[in-house]
């Protein structure tokens, strides 16, 4: 009984274990972390990020090398960690799921559980892939912002209806400011669109801009200009 209790606290792993470990563990994170990088849609790619998912994979499964089943090294191991401060916010929700990737990743290889690891990150990372390519999250029509910039004294009164009536399901007017000293010099108009068909947003912009008085248009949604 005695030895058995003494058990709980000792954790043997080999050299090859280690190397193993480590190794199942950085191929994965390289899987993961190409994933990142080529269904990545925003603005603000990060290299730094890539990279970091690589060498997280590897420093967890090194983790829980170092704690195996030894709770004094478990807690010494939280207590250690609490002492970081992370201060770099992480805006996008898929980052957030991408760190708890290579983090659950890591700690099947970290364990040995190299089955768990690689069939783990192929199939998440599959469904990641599938669900990205079909759009599984966006809805059918989605709202765009269109922003006008023209002459005050050029434009006539909604001078853009005819234009949105032939590109537009719907069309909602929700700002106008005028821009600079003088009221008639340069106005900006802001509309809330959805689109017949998205794959025509460029018509739609080219349009607009060839009507008299119009100096830039820009379409938006979310984060992404056409």
């Amino acid at each position: 009984m005695g030895n058995d209790f003494q058990n709980i606290f000792m954790f043997n792993i080999t050299t090859a274990d280690v190397i193993g470990n480590v190794f199942v563990a950085m191929l994965c994170g390289i899987t993961i972390a190409l994933l990142y990088k080529y269904t990545y849609k925003g603005l603000n790619y990060s290299a730094s990020f890539t990279i970091s998912i690589i060498m997280l994979t590897m420093i967890t499964a090194i983790v829980i090398m170092v704690i195996g089943n030894n709770l004094a090294r478990a807690f010494g191991m939280v207590g250690a960690m609490s002492i970081i401060r992370f201060r770099t916010a992480v805006k996008d929700a898929s980052d957030i799921m991408f760190i708890f990737f290579a983090l659950a990743i890591g700690l099947a290889a970290g364990v040995k559980l190299y089955s768990v690891a690689i069939v783990g990150t192929l199939f998440v990372g599959s469904v990641f892939l599938v669900v990205t390519r079909f759009r599984f999250a966006l809805p059918q029509n989605r709202e765009f912002l269109m922003q006008i910039t023209a002459k005050g004294d050029q434009v006539p009164e909604n001078p853009f209806v005819d234009i949105f009536r032939q590109y537009c399901r719907r069309q909602k007017l929700v700002n106008v400011k005028t821009i600079g000293q003088d009221p008639d010099e340069i106005m900006e108009f802001s509309y809330y669109i959805k689109l017949k068909d998205e794959q025509r947003g460029s018509n739609l912009v080219s349009d607009i801009r060839k009507l008299a008085g119009v100096k830039s248009v820009n379409l938006f949604f979310d984060e992404d200009e056409l």
